[in-house]
């Protein structure tokens, strides 16, 4: 089906991408979104971990060293998406989705066994830079195994898990810190070990997740990558499903690389496809300030202006994850459909448009708590579907070599602007005795978002059902005139 040549400075040709693209639904890609998926639902468990705060008592911490506690998990997630980012490049994605799992593994749970806060901090940084590398890893190996017809729902739904993971976070928390079930200094310990007792089931079935093929074809491993398509199509063929023909005009030649000179890659984001470097940016910071912003201050406001006790405004965080979780589930077959540009345009509008209105509506004093949670519900079941369709957008818009630097320079730029969100939002709440200063906070982050998806609809890429090659070429391609700069 296909010409290859050995593992080597020669090119190979291969029809690997066009193979992998016209499969149909298998259990092996059951197996990758299980097996890979599960990252952000980790994510989501270790910030409602820290947002329980039931450590702070048992360890002698104030306030500020528990909002500490938060951020060095951030910082850890930074440093771990810029390091294992270009790890993931250089050695595949299967090394990474391994290791990066592993350092959470061991980073969360020695966190529950802390004596002292900064015994706490330390692990909490290694947690941190296991699910930064994860995002990297994860993000290019689902983008390289789905076949194009599905990529878009696939990874807008896998990285809306998030709030799966949250509500079980919160859940956990909820019951274990509950003082009649466990004591004070056990429960919030048991709680850290959630994460890692599900990501010990995952590490093994990861170890049956092959990696990317077509991350081999480009490091020299043709005949390798060539073995386990062969495989995968002979396990689908067994389930019954018959595979339609392969579009042999896809065939192209790579000239293999071990790795991408830092020159190059400024070369990649900013002479070859700078508006799509500026798209990147500007989906990525847009929905990461937004989100944080109101994610991290939203209890906040419930007890500021509603008048609710802590335990309460925490039964409200509930329907809004729900609503978030819902978003890129239901609205993520649309990205395939519609299309890229129309959909993250229309969810970022969307969202932008509904915070508005509450705006308003918190200004005259026309909200309750309740009718306040709702519009937060709706305007990020549209927002979730947008943001997770950043991971996506800068995941496929870039060439193959670079995909994992790529999402986590991106990723790092978002979550440094993003991280002042809460500082802005926080000193926008106060006392809660003054409205207007939040709602015009609302109304700034409704324009920033509707400027994302602007930007989107202007400068976005149609990658809706077409192969990762045929949206961005890889840079050692050959036989084929190189991809026009954009």
């Amino acid at each position: 089906m296909t010409s290859t040549t050995s593992a080597g400075a020669q090119p190979a040709r291969s029809l690997i991408p066009a193979r992998m693209d016209r499969l149909p639904w298998a259990r092996f890609h059951w197996m990758v979104v299980v097996g890979l998926g599960v990252s952000w639902i980790l994510d989501g468990i270790e910030i409602q971990l820290v947002s329980a705060s039931g450590f702070k008592d048992s360890l002698g911490m104030s306030s500020e060293d528990v909002g500490f506690t938060g951020t060095i998990y951030l910082i850890g997630q930074v440093v771990g998406a810029l390091v294992f980012g270009r790890l993931t490049d250089r050695w595949g994605r299967k090394k990474l989705f391994i290791t990066t799992l592993a350092i959470y593994l061991v980073g969360s749970g020695v966190a529950g066994l802390a004596f002292a806060p900064w015994f706490l901090y330390l692990w909490r940084f290694v947690a941190g830079l296991g699910i930064g590398g994860e995002y990297t890893a994860i993000n290019s190996a689902i983008d390289e195994m789905i076949p194009s017809k599905y990529r878009g729902r696939v990874d807008i739904a896998v990285n809306g898990t998030y709030w799966a993971g949250a509500m079980l976070g919160a859940l956990g928390s909820f019951v274990l810190l509950n003082h009649s079930v466990l004591p004070e200094n056990v429960g919030w310990r048991v709680a850290f070990f959630i994460g890692p007792l599900l990501g010990l089931v995952i590490i093994f079935l990861r170890r049956h997740i092959p990696e990317s093929p077509r991350w081999m074809l480009v490091h020299g491993q043709a005949e390798a990558a060539e073995r386990i398509v062969d495989e995968i199509e002979a396990s689908v063929r067994h389930e019954g499903a018959a595979l339609p023909p392969v579009d042999e005009e896809r065939a192209m030649a790579v000239e293999p690389e071990k790795a991408v000179p830092f020159a190059r890659l400024v070369e990649v984001f900013f002479k070859i496809y700078p508006s799509r470097t500026f798209l990147g940016l500007t989906m990525m910071i847009t929905q990461s300030f937004l989100y944080n912003a109101i994610f991290f201050t939203y209890a906040l406001v419930l007890q500021n202006f509603y008048g609710l006790d802590a335990s309460s405004a925490a039964l409200y965080f509930f329907p809004f994850a729900i609503g978030n979780l819902l978003g890129p589930l239901l609205l993520g077959p649309l990205f395939d459909t519609i299309g890229r540009r129309r959909m993250i345009f229309g969810t970022y509008a969307l969202a932008g448009a509904i915070l508005l209105a509450s705006a308003y509506l918190f200004k005259i004093g026309a909200l309750t708590a309740g009718t306040h949670t709702a519009f937060w519900c709706a305007s990020f079941f549209f927002a979730s579907a947008g943001a997770s369709s950043a991971y996506l957008t800068v995941s496929e818009i870039f060439p193959l070599e670079v995909r994992g630097q790529a999402i986590s320079y991106f990723f790092a730029v978002g979550q440094v602007v993003g991280a002042l969100g809460p500082i802005i939002f926080g000193h926008l709440v106060g006392d809660g005795t003054a409205r207007d200063p939040l709602c015009w906070g609302y109304v700034v982050g409704a324009v920033v978002m509707v400027f994302g998806g602007i930007v989107a609809l202007v400068f976005g890429v149609d990658a809706e059902g077409r192969g990762l090659e045929d949206v961005t070429d890889p840079l050692f391609r050959r036989g084929k005139a190189a991809a026009q700069p954009t």
